[in-house]
């Protein structure tokens, strides 16, 4: 029975030699290593050379961590899963080292862990150590690895990709640091790194398990993600006189959303896909659930479509002649919310309606109130999954979303519920992540939608004090504890700072609250804050008729004028 994993600790003579002949995939991310990065392993290497004061064989080993690769035992032929980034430095080190000392043995040497000539009795090609993704390779063989090539490259002066143009100024460093030192010493750098430093090369036979051990070992190179996986076995499938057209669509798409939301769209379509929550990881559900004619076919019209839609909900940025202002505030506010399970309906109907202003307009007015009805409910994960599953069902369905039963619409039932938690001590059941959205979105109705929201710190403050001290004004004019209680934690009493809570200042007289605590130069920028500024007396009348106001502004704003409990909408339905 083969292995599945072998895990080998091996200095660079055995890693740079004929038991790899290595390739970078095209799902890799280009070679990023900067100058700074260059210059830390350059510096790292010969100061611990230098720091040991002893002859080569007697050295310490130096370990550059771990590098995880796809290889069957027998068989040379590797391809990198992670280790890019150092095995192509390590290349233009040796490659610059080569360059810079003149014995003709030793610039032979370097050569042989660069490149493997061919020996025609034993009937072997010529073959580099390793070979770039399929944009770069060509140069590099053409500037690192060919033993002519790295004072060509030093001297390029044309425009270069990011990837070349980071072996360019590497390669520079190199020769930079390189010449400073004798040529006995370069040679000794190349001794060192030949044979004192060691990776663990971990072989896996497939990509999954190389994946997977990736994720655990986490070592230095630049992170491999599920996309990229997914961009191997797409692209992979894309004819070859079409490859580079897609992988261009493909990695433009990703750079426009920037790699953790091109991440978060692959999770949205799975989900969009397979309505269901994540059991699995997003690799092995996208393999399950997301279909689709060809290669080309997911790339045009589904991908392409899919990310233009993620970026104006995400970044709130739709545009068109009409309405474009209302439906980008109802995208704001969603976003505001913590959890992301309305993204995938949200997706769906964009990408099918964008040019229809008013059907967006109406869609994302309505999703708003039922994805805050769901927060206000504490509605569970579970609970969020099943209700946008069903509207992205019947998205794709073509159904009238604003038909009685449609899952878009917040039921008879939902409203009450919805109604009931706002009338009560909302302060008491909610997060103050959760409730401070739902505050903001408050603010903003009260304040006619005019107010800006940029605030490093957002905070919820009570104006009669939870637990007022011994002696203060609030007891005289909260008497009754019982009272008291019983709206301290309602909307009606609530306000909010644009600072870190201040556990003294909470339980400040009324006067001095408002002036030393509730403001900055005499103004709040918070409507319900200013709301408070406006009394000059903090009385159980005024926190009910404060509550009146606001439960009418979310009642309205949420559509909750339908409500009925769940006893009546069930005798109603007989």
């Amino acid at each position: 029975m083969s292995r599945t994993l072998v895990a080998h600790e091996q200095p660079i003579s055995k890693i740079f030699s004929d038991d790899y002949v290595f390739s970078i995939p095209g799902y890799q991310r280009p070679y990023a290593w900067t100058a700074d990065q260059a210059g830390e392993l350059i510096d790292d290497l010969y100061s611990f050379m230098k720091s040991t004061g002893k002859e080569l064989g007697e050295m310490p080993p130096y370990f550059l961590g771990s590098i995880v690769l796809i290889k069957q035992e027998a068989l040379p032929q590797t391809t990198v899963v992670d280790g890019q980034q150092r095995l192509t430095t390590l290349t233009l080190l040796l490659s610059a080292i080569r360059a810079t000392v003149s014995d003709r043995k030793a610039r032979d040497g370097i050569s042989k862990l660069i490149y493997e000539q061919g020996d025609i009795i034993l009937n072997t090609a010529n073959h580099y150590r390793l070979t770039l993704r399929e944009r770069d390779k060509d140069f590099f063989r053409d500037f690192v690895q060919h033993e002519d090539g790295i004072e060509k490259l030093v001297a390029l002066n044309d425009k270069l990709p990011d990837s070349q143009n980071n072996l360019r100024e590497n390669a520079k460093l190199f020769m930079s640091r390189l010449k400073a030192i004798s040529a006995e010493e370069g040679l000794r750098l190349a001794q060192f790194i030949a044979t004192r430093c060691f990776l663990v090369a971990v072989c896996t036979p497939d990509l999954d398990s190389a994946y997977r051990i990736f994720g655990v070992l986490n070592s230095r190179g630049l992170d491999l993600s599920a996309t990229d996986i997914l961009k191997a076995e797409i692209i992979g499938k894309v004819r070859s006189e079409k490859r580079d057209e897609y992988t261009t669509v493909w990695e433009e798409t990703e750079d426009d959303l920037g790699r953790d939301d091109f991440g978060n769209l692959f999770s949205h379509i799975r989900m969009i896909y397979s309505k269901a929550k994540p059991k699995e990881t997003l690799l092995k559900e996208f393999r399950q659930y997301v279909t689709y004619k060809s290669p080309e076919d997911f790339i045009e019209n589904t991908l392409s479509p899919l990310a233009t839609a993620y970026e104006e909900i995400s970044d709130a940025a739709y545009t068109s002649q009409f309405n474009a202002e209302q439906i980008n505030a109802h995208l704001y506010w969603l976003n505001r919310i913590e959890f992301k399970d309305w993204m995938p309906p949200a997706l769906a109907f964009m990408s099918r309606h964008r040019n229809d202003p008013s059907k967006i307009l109406a869609f994302f007015r309505d999703l708003e109130r039922l994805v805050y009805s769901m927060l206000i409910r504490r509605l569970g994960v579970n609970g969020r999954i099943d209700r946008c599953s069903l509207l992205t069902k019947a998205i794709e369905n073509g159904e009238d979303l604003w038909a009685v039963g449609s899952p878009l619409m917040v039921t008879s039932v939902e409203q009450w519920e919805t109604y009931e938690i706002l009338s009560g001590p909302i302060y008491d059941t909610h997060s103050a992540r959760a409730l401070s959205v739902v505050l903001l979105r408050l603010d903003s109705l009260v304040s006619g939608g005019g107010a800006s929201y940029n605030f490093d710190i957002v905070t919820i403050e009570h104006v009669l004090p939870q637990n007022p001290r011994q002696g203060s004004a609030w007891l005289d004019w909260f008497p009754d504890t019982a009272k008291r209680m019983n709206c301290v934690h309602h909307l009606g009493n609530l306000a909010l700072l644009s600072r870190k809570k201040n556990s003294s200042a909470n339980n400040y007289d009324f006067a001095k609250k408002k002036s030393a605590y509730f403001t900055k130069g005499g103004v709040s920028p918070f409507a319900l804050t200013t709301q408070v500024l406006q009394h000059e007396k903090w009385s159980s009348e005024v926190i009910e008729s404060r509550q009146k106001a606001l439960l009418a502004i979310l009642e309205k704003h949420f559509a909750l004028q339908n409500r009925k409990d769940a006893t009546t909408a069930l005798l109603e339905s007989i």
